[in-house]
């Protein structure tokens, strides 16, 4: 097939979950219903490719605001690889993405490719695993769906370029998640959410004021999944205290992927930051 043969255009609710498990074949272990929070960010966030009516390529592009997008799920079948396919896709994505500072994960072997599309590599994401289960200090501890929305945006303000509060609604209301904040002194000093994933529970975000609090936070979060799980946290490698709270819960790496942006990276809170929310969304 020549390259002109590619169809793009918005994916179908049924393309999107086809796109999900391409992310799970290629070992990247998505979230049991990430799809659904990444259509409510943008629901024309995802861009398919088809020959002969036939997906073979797929890619999101959240389109947070006028300023910020970020891009996920690249994904072309490994038989359709090498034949341009993937690049056409590529820049339709980043068209719908114009005016737009543009964030991604992508594996280190591809760096020197983003880099020929203008993205500039700002640190490294390593993705940490242990077991679940483990005891926990509840005190302050709160369920975040029990508390104000607006004070739970306020405090996730900082950590990203653009509001996204029809993202946040759904996500820390996943099903089986633990979605919880540390309250103490009259006020939020930690956030994080655990989903389940295909292959055990992820933690992300993990946001908190101090190492302390993100410590028992990331105990407590822990505890919601059974020891019989693996927790996988995804670490900003610019962070050194986040790097001392995995290596204290004996979490080891098991792959590392590059933050890297097109246009100016975001200023952001990075002391605060002890897991992203997810490598595919930001």
């Amino acid at each position: 097939m020549s390259r002109e043969a590619l169809e793009i255009r918005i994916a179908t609710r049924a393309e999107v979950d086809l796109a999900v498990s391409w992310a799970a074949a290629e070992g990247w272990n998505p979230g049991v219903v990430d799809a659904d929070c990444y259509l409510a960010a943008d629901p024309n966030a995802f861009l398919v490719g088809l020959l002969d009516a036939q997906p073979i390529a797929c890619i999101s592009v959240v389109r947070y605001d006028d300023r910020f997008g970020f891009l996920g799920f690249y994904i072309v079948r490994p038989e359709f690889r090498g034949q341009g396919h993937g690049l056409r896709l590529w820049n339709a994505g980043l068209n719908y993405l114009h005016g737009c500072v543009v964030g991604l994960d992508g594996v280190v072997e591809q760096i020197g490719n983003y880099q020929k599309s203008g993205f500039r590599l700002a640190y490294r994401h390593l993705r940490f695993a242990c077991q679940g289960g483990g005891e926990a200090d509840g005190s302050g501890v709160v369920e975040l769906s029990e508390l104000p929305f607006e004070e739970l945006m306020s405090y996730l303000a900082p950590f990203f370029p653009s509001a996204r509060e029809a993202f946040f609604k759904r996500w820390i209301n996943q099903p089986e998640a633990a979605a919880l904040g540390l309250y103490k002194e009259g006020r939020l000093r930690a956030i994080g959410v655990c989903r389940p994933c295909l292959e055990g529970a992820k933690i992300g975000p993990l946001y908190a004021d101090d190492p302390a609090a993100a410590d028992q936070l990331l105990g407590a979060l822990r505890s919601r999944v059974s020891a019989a799980q693996p927790v996988f946290l995804d670490v900003p490698d610019c962070h050194r205290a986040a790097l001392a709270l995995a290596a204290a819960h004996e979490m080891e790496v098991k792959f590392e992927c590059a933050r890297m942006y097109k246009g100016p990276a975001p200023e952001l809170p990075h002391d605060r930051i002890y897991g992203v929310t997810s490598m595919e969304i930001g």
